[in-house]
């Protein structure tokens, strides 16, 4: 296959496998959708891998293929830009379990049927094996850096540990070494919303097109709070009133409609969520983060999981982040330090909390230039 065909925009490739899975079935063969930006040098020495979030995809810097909106981190990949696609190839795949082309519940099973939920559980680590496959595929070894915010914090902090010679340095953004019993708590609380829509069906429910919005829509805003902070959303929103469409300002119902307009906010994300994302692959992927603990994968020692590393961390984090506060970052660096690893450690102030790293935050730009020039190449 020719590179022209490899790399670009909109790719998709079908490898053979077979992707021996943590759970102890097998994927063959595995679909991965990924787009590039940027061109490989003459040795490919020059590939940053981002790892997107658990709602985002390749889509990385280009327009998103349903909702026709930029790139999710338009202003931090491109010519010139920290992440600066004159210099670096620039990779990021869609995860397996998720809905954008990679292999998940929604694609084919050999009967000709969507998997649903035939489609084995998946892990973390699952994901990265799979990355590695299409590497492998795309003749890259040693990837100069990988760059993750949140999920994707945790899928670089699994690549490092899982092929430390293929990375040189490993970028992990407001996440954290393993999900606690809130993380999983909020989770749960959108599984369970999803599976008691009467159109989730047991998860079969691609035939017909009746899918379990409903469900998937207060998924998603349950979840979206927790994306946000307590100072962003009384900044944005208040106690301010919804303006009504008879055109009286800020008046009460007293009835049930959205009064507020963080009640207005939320509906909207949330519906906005069911165009362009599946409910069976919500499941999965946060299944996939919940089952996340690197610690429990080293004999309980998050150290082990570094141990004789030659990667260059940077952590990062937000004071307002309260999914994945400070603290979770910081445990992760104590271990790099008790491994000998070398890491460097930056918590930020941004209003936004976890969303902060998607949002436009100048100092972020800065740390991420600095930490990309700072591979010498």
């Amino acid at each position: 296959m020719s590179d022209d065909a490899l790399f670009g925009l909109n790719r998709h490739i079908v490898l053979p496998g077979p992707l021996a899975l943590d759970g102890g079935q097998v994927l063959a063969p595995v679909e991965i959708a990924y787009e590039t930006y940027g061109a490989l040098n003459a040795d490919a020495s020059n590939v940053i891998l981002i790892c997107h979030a658990l709602t985002m995809d390749q889509h990385v810097a280009s327009p998103h293929p349903i909702t026709g909106k930029p790139g999710w981190w338009m202003d931090m990949v491109g010519p010139g830009k920290p992440i600066d696609t004159d210099r670096f190839c620039v990779i990021c795949p869609n995860v397996i379990g998720s809905c954008l082309g990679s292999s998940g519940p929604e694609t084919l099973a050999p009967d000709g049927a969507p998997f649903a939920m035939r489609f084995p559980v998946i892990t973390i680590r699952d994901m990265v094996r799979a990355q590695a496959l299409l590497l492998d595929h795309l003749g890259i070894g040693r990837i100069y850096a990988v760059i993750g915010g949140s999920m994707g914090g945790m899928l670089t902090l699994s690549w490092a540990a899982t092929y430390p010679e293929r990375v040189a340095a490993a970028m992990v953004i407001a996440s954290t070494s393993r999900h606690s019993a809130q993380n999983i708590a909020f989770h749960e609380t959108g599984r369970q919303a999803i599976m008691a829509d009467p159109n989730w069906r047991g998860g079969d429910y691609y035939a017909d097109g009746k899918t379990p919005d409903a469900g998937l829509a207060v998924a998603r805003m349950a979840a979206h709070i927790t994306y946000m902070s307590e100072q962003g959303l009384t900044e944005k929103f208040g106690r301010r009133l919804q303006n009504r469409p008879d055109g009286s300002k800020g008046a009460k119902t007293f009835g049930f409609d959205a009064d507020f307009q963080v009640e207005s906010y939320l509906r909207h994300q949330g519906l906005s969520f069911t165009d362009r994302f599946d409910a069976n692959s919500y499941l999965y992927i946060t299944r996939a983060m919940d089952y996340w603990d690197l610690a429990e994968d080293h004999g309980g020692v998050l150290a082990n999981a570094f141990k004789g590393t030659k990667t260059r961390f940077c952590l990062v984090s937000f004071d307002t982040d309260w999914l994945y506060p400070t603290a979770e970052s910081k445990v992760i660096v104590h271990a790099l330090n008790a491994a000998g690893a070398p890491v460097s450690f930056v918590e930020l102030t941004s209003p936004f909390g976890h969303d902060a790293f998607l949002m436009d935050t100048p100092d972020l730009d800065r740390v991420i230039d600095g930490f990309v020039k700072g591979g010498g190449l």
